[in-house]
């Protein structure tokens, strides 16, 4: 999706163009829904004169570190953290969404790319519109994936939960690992946890059980 941002949405995003003229978004490493902060790996493309080193601030941005720079690109680690009163926005976007490439911001123009089901896409786009003044261009495509590869139907944080249950013997019988432990190694609350694995487990069994159907008896 190609927008052109809202007047609200410019002004909102002024602070972090003073230093940088757009940034990527390579890869969402961590959403956390309850402290309304993601962790994610950036490109920034600097204006002149402007420099960034780690704990920087760009806009409601965090350099944790920069990995890479090359003439005014730096590809930095970054954490961000929602102001105080967008945070009931932010929480909205609980969707099971995969960030994709590209995922491009600047001052005059936002290009988001996701992959998610039908339903799920229906909503991001309602809680996306309203940011934009105008959007330039849509399109639609049906994703293509490895059946061997059950896991890629599942968000970044999906995986990341399930395969740390997994590792750690929660699907074990008897579990090597409580619910409660297992939240506190992923840095997250015991119900976000659980949803999260309600989720990935919903998608796997999908994948799993499509083109079946029961036996009649």
């Amino acid at each position: 999706m190609d927008m052109v941002p809202s007047p609200s949405t410019k002004e909102e995003m002024r602070p972090l163009f003073e230093k940088i003229h757009s940034y990527e978004i390579l890869e969402s490493l961590r959403i956390d829904l309850e402290e309304c902060t993601c962790i994610d790996l950036v490109e920034f493309i600097l204006k002149d004169d402007i420099e960034i080193a780690e704990r920087t601030n760009i806009g409601d941005m965090e350099i944790l570190s920069v990995l890479r720079s090359e003439g005014r690109k730096r590809v930095c680690l970054i954490k961000h953290h929602e102001p105080e009163e967008r945070k009931d926005e932010f929480r909205e976007f609980d969707l099971d969404l995969i960030y994709t490439a590209p995922t491009k911001i600047s001052e005059d123009r936002m290009v988001v790319s996701v992959l998610a089901e039908q339903k799920e896409l229906r909503r991001f786009l309602e809680l996306v519109k309203p940011t934009a003044e105008r959007i330039t261009s849509m399109s639609f495509m049906r994703a293509a994936y490895q059946k061997q590869d059950v896991l890629s139907v599942l968000t970044d944080r999906q995986r990341e939960t399930v395969m740390t249950a997994y590792q750690h013997g929660y699907y074990d019988y008897p579990k090597k690992i409580s619910s409660e432990e297992l939240s506190k190694k992923l840095g997250i609350s015991k119900g976000t946890l659980m949803e999260h694995l309600r989720k990935a487990e919903g998608r796997i069994l999908r994948e799993i059980l499509t083109g079946y159907s029961p036996k009649e008896p």
